[in-house]
């Protein structure tokens, strides 16, 4: 069988089994006596080792084997969860994330793992040296007649079988030790079984043959009109069967209290449970029906066609102004009823490539604890709005600034436990990662409960740096100063450690996050805590931007950053520290002319009024001078390429509907 084709599949829900072991072993540790968890645990590990194994990924196959021992041992109360075994079975995670990134990568997944293995090993044999799994398969399989135990309503189905003429056999089936789709073979004995009579009873009961858990050996009581060899000699052509052991169930103790009254009773049982398999089956049904409802589809073919409606989003433009010019009804009525239906597939395509903010947020709480601990620190992380939904495009970019800002709040926001204490705080410091939508943005926010940002400390460390005036700083107010740590460079941490910033400064944080068409703010108080808080749009491919001219060139300007349009009269315009300014609604804005900025050719023109566009970043503003407004439009935003990445003020460019080329204005670069 060619395996590459299943390859992509494989690597997929190989992460998603072992994010869903990770978040267990967490929840584990809060609630180390909960088996549920463990045997949630072990079915993601056990269909891991099978996925590895049929796809030939020995090692991944084997390390998860070792791990699912410990499992195993724990879910029968072999070993005991502790804080020290959990460390172990994290660090055989991380070995797992790595040889399946290993194999993302091309690789073929191979690692040393000898001292993780070794440390399973003695977890393994901590309390006994028997393998939980034989010591429960020789509990079932003893004895001449494998020593099955029947029910009272089993008992009286074997006796009635017996009574119409049936055989009653009870059926060992042993599959070959190195046997990898365990689950397959199961299912081909019973297709040959239930041709030949009826199941009444299996051990390990069905769903564990279907989860494979179980080590060679299965039993089944069969109800059949054939004789013993017959039954054998039809389940050993199965291939890798090892031994098939018929022998027939004695009804003598069977047959002890089965009267008339108990017949009745068990007629009216076999009832019940048939309409109960009714149910389970139709319900089934349903469940398969709407598991089919989603598929997996490979993200460049989102990539591919999010291209194909962009150039569409070009040529619907054109159409625009093309019937404009021609001032035709059909032709005007067509292009109309042609935008509105484009606009309905442009939604359906960007919420296709939305995903939930869970795909980044589920790997913080392992980092947490991780962290927390080597910093000797209690930390409680919530996580609010995991299922708040981001273009793949920002998910992509937005996991390391927040690993940064994570780290940051954990390193320096929260105190040591015995400083907690003395403050009359608990111990324990929660931190909150938080994400919702507004408008057409999301939000990210991080706030924890520690100390909060030293004002002194970081006007201190600001002025010394050049940052700011000893004069300016004395103006700010707390917010303004806490907006300070993201100064190029800047870093309040007294010795540089690999914990937060490892002597980087939250500058790049911000860079990130701006260059994403976002922006973050923090908003701290001393002793109490921060909140960092960070915007971003939902989608950066197609954005609503106004258009404006300057002198015979177009320029576009993101409605985002855009507060309202303005004319302003040549006598309103002030001047302040070689500024122009406009009294804006009671605040001071400063000007800034694009002609001049982007050293625009033609002729100043003396005219009495000026358009503007207010513009703000965070809680700045500033007002841009521009020759006219064209009007608002939806465009595709397209990058400048490799040769020009250092342009000033200008964050990429778009074909308009007359085929022109305008560019698109970074307004966070113009707001000082």
């Amino acid at each position: 069988m060619e395996m590459a084709q299943y390859l992509e599949v494989f690597i997929e829900e190989s992460k998603e089994h072992l994010q869903n072991i990770n978040d267990h072993l967490l929840a584990l540790e809060k609630e180390p006596s909960n088996i549920a968890i463990v045997n949630e645990i072990f079915r993601s590990a056990h269909t891991l080792k099978g996925m590895s194994a049929t796809m030939g990924f020995d090692d991944l196959a084997n390390l998860t084997h070792m791990m699912e021992n410990v499992l195993d041992a724990i879910r029968n109360h072999k070993v005991t969860v502790t804080t020290s075994v959990l460390d172990v079975v994290f660090g055989s995670i991380d070995d797992l994330e790595a040889m399946v990134q290993s194999i993302a990568n091309g690789g073929d997944g191979k690692r040393d793992v000898n001292e993780i293995v070794a440390r399973l090993q003695r977890i393994e044999h901590g309390d006994c040296e028997e393998k939980p799994k034989e010591k429960e398969t020789n509990e079932e399989v003893s004895g001449p007649s494998f020593a099955l135990t029947y029910d009272d309503f089993e008992k009286t189905v074997i006796v009635q079988s017996k009574e119409q003429g049936f055989n009653v056999l009870e059926v060992m089936v042993t599959l070959q030790q190195n046997c990898l789709l365990k689950a397959a073979r199961v299912y081909m004995v019973f297709e040959v079984v239930e041709q030949m009579g009826e199941v009444i009873k299996t051990v390990p009961e069905v769903q564990q043959l279907e989860e494979e858990r179980f080590d060679s050996t299965f039993l089944i009581t069969l109800l059949t009109k054939l004789d013993q060899e017959e039954v054998k000699k039809r389940i050993l052509k199965v291939s890798e069967i090892t031994s098939v052991d018929v022998i027939e169930v004695s009804t003598e103790e069977n047959q002890e209290e089965v009267n008339v009254e108990n017949v009745e009773k068990n007629v009216q049982q076999i009832e019940i449970k048939e309409k109960q398999e009714v149910q389970a089956n139709q319900q089934s049904t349903q469940k398969s029906q709407a598991t089919q409802k989603t598929i997996r589809v490979n993200i460049d073919r989102l990539d591919s066609l999010m291209n194909l409606f962009e150039e569409l989003v070009i040529d619907r433009g054109r159409l625009e102004q093309i019937s404009k010019d021609l001032k035709n009804a059909e032709l005007n009525e067509t292009v109309e009823r042609m935008s509105r239906i484009s606009s309905d597939l442009q939604n359906i395509i960007l919420n296709m490539r939305m995903v939930p903010v869970e795909t980044v947020f589920n790997r913080f709480p392992r980092m947490v604890r991780q962290l927390a601990k080597d910093l000797g620190k209690k930390i409680n992380l919530e996580i609010v709005g995991a299922e708040t939904e981001l273009d793949r495009t920002v998910i992509d970019e937005i996991g390391d600034p927040l690993v940064h800002l994570l780290r940051n709040s954990i390193d320096h926001g929260v105190e040591m436990p015995h400083v907690r204490q003395q403050k009359g705080k608990s111990e324990e410091g929660t931190v909150r990662l938080k994400a919702y939508h507004s408008g057409n943005y999301v939000f990210i926010d991080i706030e924890d409960d520690g100390a909060g940002i030293n004002r002194e400390k970081v006007l201190k460390k600001a002025i010394s740096k050049g940052v700011i005036s000893e004069q300016a700083a004395a103006n700010l107010t707390d917010r303004q100063a806490s907006e300070l740590i993201f100064a190029s460079g800047f870093s309040t941490a007294d010795k540089i450690s690999d914990v937060s910033g490892r002597g980087v400064g939250l500058d790049v944080v911000k860079n990130t996050i701006e260059s994403l068409g976002g922006t973050v703010s923090v908003d701290s108080r001393e002793g109490y805590g921060s909140i960092f808080s960070i915007q971003l749009p939902l989608t950066l491919s197609i954005i609503s931007v106004l258009l404006v001219e300057i002198a015979d060139e177009k320029y576009a300007l993101p409605l985002s950053s855009i507060i309202e349009t303005a004319i302003v009269k040549k006598e309103d315009i002030l001047h302040a520290h070689s500024q122009k300014v406009i009294d804006f609604r009671g605040r001071i804005v400063p000007l800034v002319n694009l002609k001049d900025v982007f050293e625009v050719p033609g002729d100043v023109k003396e005219e009495e009024f000026c358009s503007v566009v207010i513009v703000k970043k965070g809680d700045k503003m500033a007002g841009l001078i521009v020759d006219s407004f064209i009007g608002q439009q939806e465009v595709v935003l397209k990058a400048l390429g490799t040769y020009l990445t250092n342009v000033f003020a200008i964050s990429g460019a778009t074909i308009l509907g007359d085929g022109q080329v305008a560019l698109i204005i970074d307004c966070n670069a113009l707001i000082k």
